[in-house]
């Protein structure tokens, strides 16, 4: 029997279906890229290059328009500018050879506009990255005000962060096979959890923290505010074999009483400025005014996790971001003093009343860590 399935997309058409979906639909990279891949029926080292492709150029979008813009004298179409920087990005940053980039990128173009998808590829192809940057924001890839945020935040450091945000994160994995960013890990053992131990982690979705917890002989309460993001937290806690109490709670009023935990972490939601390389569509999404506003929250499920935590215990502070506003200007909770000792482990710098990790010190996400302890 004939088989009539129809062949299986490249990697490349598979890319851009998805590119597609998160510029126009604002689809979220990681959600939109694992069921596409799923029915791709592409092989393994396709699927490697699709997501390549999908992170990269999501990445490096800015900069792929600055390099082709060159040579474009009217603003293509949306759907022509995806397939633009799709191409842009193997010729530059993925070191995919010219005639391969070219024409294969090409033949995902509609008849009428391949002449001029091939024409501007050709000259990017042929000046490379060689060209006066119109801004650091242009070369580096990110929008204006985060280059601007982070060289005020960081100084010197900047530069290096922003770049080593540029690059793929490695994979790691604990002993107990969670794939999880190195940098949580170390959050997690800030925490310093030992047998006996009433944990509440407040914002625990996806279970990462929560189920490291578990592991160090805790008894941990599971917290999330949307029953989605509660149910991944069950799902990864059966998967590793651990029985956690998982509710779906409003961190700002928890449902718990007073004084009722040996230590509570607050893994705050944030701006995600340390994590921009793991979280590629999050540099375009997010907006001056959202650190702010992001700081409220922090702010406010600061000092309700902080009435759940018994005299002499602990509360340990997070975010994924380095600026200030969402870490260390927050004020301590009311009856409540700093624990300045140095975190069990983890590459950490001194900031403020707690510690921050840049991406660049150790290949991780960079984060800020802030322990408190309750004294009355």
């Amino acid at each position: 029997m004939t088989d009539r399935r129809p062949p299986a997309p490249s990697a490349r058409r598979v890319a851009l279906d998805v590119l597609r979906r998160i510029e126009d639909d604002g689809a979220y990279a990681n959600l939109a890229l694992g069921p596409a891949l799923a029915v791709s029926g592409l092989s393994d080292a396709d699927r490697r290059f699709a997501t390549e492709l999908v992170y990269g150029s999501t990445r490096m979008r800015r900069a792929c328009d600055a390099l082709m813009d060159r040579y474009v004298s009217q603003p293509p179409d949306a759907a022509t500018r995806s397939i633009l920087r799709l191409g842009v990005y193997q010729l530059v940053y993925a070191g995919v050879p010219p005639h391969a980039a070219v024409n294969s990128t090409v033949e995902l173009a509609p008849r009428r506009t391949r002449g001029f998808v091939n024409a501007v590829l050709r000259k990017v192809a042929a000046a490379g990255d060689s060209m006066a940057w119109p801004s650091a924001g242009a070369r580096l890839s990110y929008p204006d005000w985060i280059v601007e945020l982070l060289a005020a935040e960081l100084g010197d450091d900047a530069p290096a962060a922003l770049e080593r945000m540029n690059e793929p994160p490695p994979v790691t994995a604990r002993p107990d096979g969670y794939v999880q960013d190195v940098a949580s890990q170390w959050v997690a053992a800030a925490v310093e959890a030992v047998p006996g131990d009433r944990i509440l982690d407040v914002c625990a979705a996806p279970g990462g923290k929560a189920t490291a917890l578990s592991a160090a002989g805790a008894t941990v309460v599971a917290a999330d505010v949307r029953p989605r993001r509660a149910a991944l937290v069950r799902e990864n806690a059966v998967r590793l074999g651990r029985e956690l109490p998982i509710v779906v709670a409003d961190g700002t009023s928890p449902p718990f009483a007073a004084a009722t935990f040996d230590a509570v972490l607050l893994d705050a939601p944030c701006s995600g400025l340390g994590a921009l390389r793991r979280r590629p569509d999050a540099r375009w999404r997010i907006a001056p005014a959202d650190v702010q506003e992001l700081a409220g929250l922090q702010a406010r499920l600061l000092t309700a996790g902080a009435g759940v935590v018994r005299p002499g215990g602990r509360l340990v502070y997070s975010v994924c971001t380095l600026t200030a506003a969402e870490s260390v200007d927050h004020a301590t909770p009311a009856g409540f003093e700093i624990d300045g000792s140095p975190l069990p482990v983890g590459t950490w710098r001194p900031f403020g009343q707690g510690w921050r990790v840049l991406p660049q010190d150790a290949d991780t996400d960079g984060m800020v860590v802030i322990r408190y302890r309750r004294t009355s």
